[in-house]
Formats: structure tokens, C-alpha cells, sequence
């Protein structure tokens, strides 16, 4: 049910400048990264279902029943509008920006690392956020980011979040560690035994730290580095590389690996810490103080919906209190709607994933995707893109 992020943000090289052919350069908008935007028009108004529903999504977030029968939140809404769900389950963000530009799906639960690639190349359009009645009540965190909007146009409804956090073995680590200094400590105790997630995008990481513990880089978005800023980044994981025991992505290795004493410190979710101390495993995990890395999906519609109708009453669903305390309950991660958390059966569910403490997710620098104009407005340098991110990763791990 987790699968999502065992390659969510997988190697691509990033042509976000290109505009697809529905869009020439006389009808184009440019964002505030740099990069022009074909000028798509949003919905008018909602009509009959057309019948169906074509979505491409991560696994654990178009459920029917089928995988469990006790989780279900797809059932209701066909009864409910006449519109059949045919899901397709995609591995990697790379897969889910391929299959949108095919054309024959109507919408994409897109992360941060894909949705930006798939509104500058005309693929997926705005939103009327005035179609879908539940997005009033969604966090104001989510609404209107730089990886779901452009200049305040929102291009989708938000799914929901999450944070990369640092757990650790309580029986084996000690102190506590409340920075991220403690994963690339070269001269750590615990070398052979730290854990790091095996994704490019983990780079981020590695500058979020440095934003801290070098201000004189001058890092101020681990999205937007310069050649400088990247090289930094790059070295210190290097570096880490030698401390590594083993890297993960399968969310299942890591729990057997920390109950095992294998890893007994790295970069977790907090679902995974959950599952751990559930099963016995004497673990913590903090957000450390320099902030973290993290993700927020948002559903996205094709700029060619065949089955436009249903795609917006299919948004308006998925983020109504019910089906989205459903979803976040069962994906592990803070649901989207300020009133999901009445309707979780884990009454401590939003607790425990910070829904409402918007102050905790201010330190969370959710994944997008790097390009070469840079994130954090500079126009004087370039920013190195993700094909070179790709490149970078398989260096660093030799």
C-alpha cells in the first residue's frame, strides 16, 4: 500500500522550458520559475458523468475493495455517480508523466517531482476550484503551492502529506539525535549501520543540511542549487556513502533491517516507524531541527479528459472528509481535509501525522523537481537540473 515511494521520483531528463503542441509560445504564460506555461482554460461547469473514469494513481490510493474488503472508498462513489473507476496503478512518477501524455487517461495523482513537468508541457490544465465544493475545506498549507499552481491558478486539488524523518534505535543510539548531522557524521559510531532512502531526489537532503551547517553556501531552496551548492551536496553524500550499510526503497526492508539491528539510524516515513514500533522495535524518529524533506500529491486532469465530468466529481470525492480519512488511514500519511480528521477510525490518526500543525510542516520542503531555472527566483546562475541529480546519484553510490 506504500509502494508509491519505492521510485516516486525516478531519473528523468527535465525539458520543463518545451511547450506541448496545444500550446504555442503567442498562447503561453511564464511562471514564477522561469518557464513557460501553454495558457489553458479551466472548466466552466460540471455536467452529467460521462459513465467512466480513467486515472493513473499511486498504488494504495484508488481502493475497491479489492486488495482488502474492508477498504473500499471507490464503490460509493460509482453507486453514487454513475461514474466507473478504472485505475492504473503507475511505479515511478516518470511512468505516471508517460502515460498522461498518451491522452487516454482523464487524471493523475501526481507528486511534486511530476506535477511541474506536467503542467509546462500542456498536459494536464487548471483547475476551477469553484467545481469542487470539498476544496473549501482543505489546508490552506496545500492550496496554491509552487508545485500545484502557477502565479495563484491552481492546477489540481491536494491529496494529502507526509514528512522524511530521522528515526533511530533507542537500545542502541545515544544521545537521542535531533539533527540531521548525525546521518553524515564522518567520524560517526554507528558507521555501517546508517540507512539512507536510494533516490536521486535524496540529494535534497543532503542540502537541506548543508543549509544549516554552511550558511556561506548560500543554500536557500535544497531544490535550487547551483553548480557550487550541488557540488557541496554530492560531496557530503559521498562522504556518507562510506558510513552507508545499506540504502533503501522498499519500505519493508527497512522495518526488517532496523528489527534486525542492521540499520539503527536514517531517514524513515513515519508510517514505517509506526509499522516498527508496532512490531516490537525499540525506535524513535524526530523531525530534526533543521527541518526536513517530504511530499504532497495532488490530483491533476488531463488537458484532454475524455471524461471530463467525472473527473471533477471524482476530485471533489477523494477529498471529502470520509473517502480522504479513508485514504490517509490506510497509505499512512496526513489527509488533505481539515474535516477528514473526524471521520479516521484512529481517532489519534492527524495527531500522530501532524495534519492540523501547519507549523510543523512549515519545515518541510516538500520534493520538486529540480530544474535548471532556478526554484528560489535567482536569474544571475543556473541551477543544475535532474537529469544531472540522476547522474550525481549513481556516482554517489559507486
Amino acid at each position: 500500500m506504500w509502494s508509491k515511494r519505492l521510485g516516486a521520483v525516478a531519473s528523468a531528463a527535465l525539458a520543463l522550458s518545451l511547450l506541448s503542441a496545444c500550446g504555442g509560445e503567442d498562447k503561453a504564460v511564464t511562471s514564477e520559475q522561469g518557464f513557460k506555461v501553454p495558457d489553458l482554460k479551466a472548466a466552466t461547469a460540471v455536467g452529467a458523468g460521462e459513465g467512466q473514469v480513467n486515472v493513473v494513481n499511486w498504488a494504495g490510493y484508488v481502493e475497491d475493495g479489492s486488495t482488502d474488503k474492508n477498504v473500499d472508498w471507490v464503490t460509493e462513489f460509482e453507486k453514487s455517480t454513475g461514474c466507473q473507476v478504472n485505475s492504473k496503478v503507475a511505479g515511478t512518477s516518470d511512468e505516471m508523466v508517460t502515460l498522461m501524455k498518451t491522452g487516454e487517461y482523464d487524471l493523475v495523482s501526481a507528486s511534486g517531482d511530476a506535477s511541474l513537468r506536467l503542467i509546462a508541457s500542456g498536459d494536464v490544465a487548471p483547475v476551477n476550484t469553484d467545481l469542487i465544493p470539498n476544496y473549501a475545506d482543505v489546508f490552506e498549507g496545500l492550496k496554491n503551492k509552487p508545485w500545484n499552481s502557477i502565479k495563484g491558478v491552481s492546477y489540481g486539488v491536494p491529496h494529502g502529506r507526509g514528512a522524511n524523518l530521522l528515526m533511530w534505535r533507542t537500545d542502541k543510539v545515544t544521545p537521542a539525535p535531533d539533527s540531521w548531522g548525525a546521518v553524515f557524521d564522518a567520524n560517526s559510531p554507528y558507521k555501517g549501520n546508517i540507512t539512507a532512502y536510494d533516490s536521486p531526489i535524496y540529494i535534497a537532503d543532503a542540502a537541506l543540511y548543508l543549509m544549516a551547517a554552511k550558511p556561506e553556501l548560500g543554500i536557500k531552496n535544497p531544490y535550487a542549487l547551483d553548480q557550487r551548492q550541488f557540488d557541496a551536496a554530492v560531496g557530503l553524500l559521498k562522504q556518507q556513502n562510506g558510513l552507508i550499510g545499506e540504502y533503501w526503497s522498499d519500505y519493508t526492508k527497512e522495518l526488517q533491517a532496523f528489527k534486525s539491528g542492521d540499520s539503527v539510524l536514517g531517514t524513515t516515513w513515519q508510517v514505517i516507524a509506526n509499522l516498527a514500533k508496532a512490531e516490537g522495535t525499540k525506535i524513535d524518529v524526530t523531525l530534526p531541527k533543521e527541518g526536513a524533506t517530504g511530499w504532497s500529491d495532488t490530483w491533476m486532469i488531463s488537458a484532454k479528459a475524455k471524461n471530463p465530468n467525472c473527473a471533477y466529481k471524482w476530485m471533489d470525492w477523494i477529498i471529502s472528509p470520509k473517502a480522504n480519512a479513508a485514504v490517509a488511514e490506510w497509505f499512512g500519511e496526513a489527509p488533505s481535509n481539515t474535516k477528514a480528521c473526524a471521520e479516521t477510525a484512529d481517532k489519534n490518526h492527524c495527531d500522530t501525522f501532524h495534519a492540523a500543525d501547519e507549523d510543523y510542516f512549515s519545515k518541510v520542503h516538500y520534493w520538486t523537481t529540480p530544474i535548471a531555472q532556478c526554484l528560489d527566483g535567482r536569474t544571475d546562475v543556473k541551477c543544475v537540473d535532474y537529469s544531472q541529480w540522476t547522474r550525481a546519484w549513481t556516482e554517489i553510490k559507486g
